[in-house]
């Protein structure tokens, strides 16, 4: 009798990679707090040497339980939609979204900050649902866009400065980051990947 291995849905795979990343932000604020924040440190400290390494661990690092709070929700339902169509893909653009986002914050923020939260990463995935289907000229995809700039459409007004205490660097800078992963990861140019590898 022949056994055949049943491929998870993409959407299960977006679930579960969705669900362990905001697993994972829990966990680390949680050795953050036991710690007396001290793992905080670790954020995007603008053009300074120390401050690279932010890039990659800023979106894990929070500033307490009502900064996680605030950005739990859109993290599962963003990450999960940005994940659902494809799970490299959406991958792919969230690695985008995280590097500009951070290196952008970095490069122009304030000296003598720290930035650090998720909220990039948010900002990153509104953006390139909202365009994705316009890039890709694909009318389900244009419908959801529209659906996520309905829901979340009025944070993006997070981009511009004026709140103390919020990054608007980094939300300006993810936004880009989405923008770009959008234009980059279109379906043209995936087929065209998936040619050039199958030859």
């Amino acid at each position: 009798m022949e056994i055949r291995s049943r491929e998870i849905p993409s959407w299960q795979q977006a679930a579960l990679a969705t669900g362990a990343f905001t697993a994972l932000l829990w966990a680390i604020e949680i050795v953050d707090t036991a710690s007396d924040d001290s793992l905080q440190r670790h954020g995007v400290q603008p053009r300074s040497d120390e401050g690279l390494l932010g890039i990659v661990f800023a979106p894990f690092l929070h500033g307490g339980w009502d900064h996680i709070s605030a950005n739990t929700g859109p993290v599962l339902v963003l990450g999960f939609l940005t994940l659902a169509t494809g799970l490299i893909r959406g991958l792919a653009a969230t690695a985008v979204i995280w590097v500009v986002g951070g290196l952008g914050v970095w490069l122009v923020a304030g000296s003598n900050s720290n930035h650090i939260g998720a909220s990039g990463l948010i900002f990153g995935w509104i953006v390139y649902l909202a365009i994705r289907g316009i890039v890709n000229k694909q009318l389900w995809e244009i419908a959801l866009g529209i659906v996520v700039l309905v829901l979340y459409g009025g944070a993006l007004w997070g981009v511009l400065p004026g709140q103390p205490g919020v990054s608007w660097q980094g939300h300006l800078f993810g936004a880009i980051g989405g923008a770009l992963a959008a234009m980059l990861l279109t379906n043209e140019r995936l087929a065209e990947v998936g040619t050039r590898l199958n030859r």
